[in-house]
């Protein structure tokens, strides 16, 4: 449990971690692998080049065709969702998507999915509004039928800061039966926190105990929002049981979330261990070191400021830190709303043959190839 006189002295430290979310940079969440906005404009470019009509041309073909109702075949609409290029074009693409889904309603498994290719188009071009009108427009149920068109489109919507908005379509995404993704939880979760209001926390909760009920997965960037957002709303003691949950704690956002929880908690003496020890495990140069941002050290100094000799122990490793170049400006928050870093693909060798030459069959691993 929390003590009483750590909260008292850390008050003024947390009011500047609140106040900090205000004023943060805007970033998206997400990683280009997901986004895949860059393959998307690509593909643009080669398909145009394909076409062997011109695009006003094309567009004018497609008009016909619903004016007479004609039908629209899969073909039709996959070219023209990637020569749209303004939001004009963009209002002739969602007449050809009620038309095109109102004839194919019952999609098969594996079909190719219209939703987030839209989603990815109003990505582009900025259009949230429509995109957010179309995912949640009942006359298309079963059109944005993934995880991925409604995760694109709150992450489009953090970017704009727009966090109920985000959450609205969360809810969306939960009553039409949308199975969550890892990217969902790590939206959803962010979104709550950026909220970081009591509803927002209820929900946040709910999401975390349904997805443990079914043994679904939480990604750890997910369970740190979630960590996060229980601090930000005095519940110190939930907050630790969720981190407790984590199980790969060895990025700098979780080792600064440790801290902050040992300071609050009034576990000062841990807290000292634990600072000590990570100053000691990064003195090789082998070793990554890990960093601490200011604001946090704030609040664990507030909080051993009325023990004098926790607080030469503290302010004694925070000065060896310092000069390790391991307190950042960072605040946790920067921490928490970094964009992150793509996969990228082990070798373009080891993935240019599927087949094998000798017998003609898929290979397994790449080191069986010959």
């Amino acid at each position: 449990m929390m003590a009483a006189a750590a909260v008292v002295t850390a008050a003024r430290g947390l009011r500047g971690l609140v106040q900090n979310l205000r004023g943060c940079a805007r970033r998206y969440l997400l990683s280009d692998n997901v986004i895949r906005l860059l393959e998307f404009q690509q593909k643009k470019v080669a398909l145009a080049n394909q076409l062997h009509v011109s695009r006003d041309q094309y567009f004018k073909t497609i008009k016909e065709k619903l004016e007479k109702n004609e039908l629209i075949l899969k073909d039709d609409l996959k070219m023209l969702l990637h020569l749209c290029q303004t939001p004009a074009d963009v209002e002739v693409a969602k007449d050809v998507i009620y038309r095109y889904h109102a004839e194919n309603k019952n999609m098969t498994f594996g079909e190719f999915k219209f939703g987030p290719l839209f989603v990815r188009l109003c990505y582009e071009l900025g259009l949230d509004e429509t995109a957010e009108e179309m995912v949640k427009d009942q006359n298309l149920m079963g059109f944005f039928n993934d995880a991925t068109s409604f995760s694109l489109l709150m992450d489009m919507l953090f970017i704009k800061e727009s966090y109920e908005r985000a959450l609205g379509v969360l809810l969306e995404m939960k009553n039409q039966g949308i199975k969550f993704s890892k990217d969902t939880y790590i939206m959803a979760f962010a979104v709550c926190y950026k909220l970081n209001t009591t509803e927002s926390y209820r929900i946040c909760s709910v999401l975390m105990e349904e997805s443990l009920i079914r043994g679904g997965f939480i990604p750890r960037r997910a369970y740190c929002f979630a960590v996060a957002l229980a601090i930000r709303q005095n519940d110190v003691e939930n907050a630790q049981s969720i981190y407790s949950q984590i199980i790969h704690t060895d990025s700098n956002v979780c080792h600064n979330l440790h801290v902050l929880l040992l300071a609050l908690s009034g576990e000062h003496q841990n807290l000292i261990s634990v600072l000590d020890a990570t100053f000691r495990n990064s003195v090789s140069k082998f070793v990554k070191k890990v960093s601490f941002s200011q604001e946090v050290m704030a609040v664990v100094r507030e909080t051993v400021e009325k023990n004098s000799e926790l607080q030469r122990q503290c302010e004694d490793i925070c000065e060896m830190l310092q000069k390790s170049e391991q307190i950042t400006a960072l605040s946790l928050d920067d921490m928490l709303c970094h964009t992150p870093v793509g996969k990228k693909p082990l070798s373009p060798l080891l993935d240019q043959r599927k087949i094998s030459r000798r017998t003609f069959r898929p290979l397994q691993s790449a080191l069986l190839s010959e």
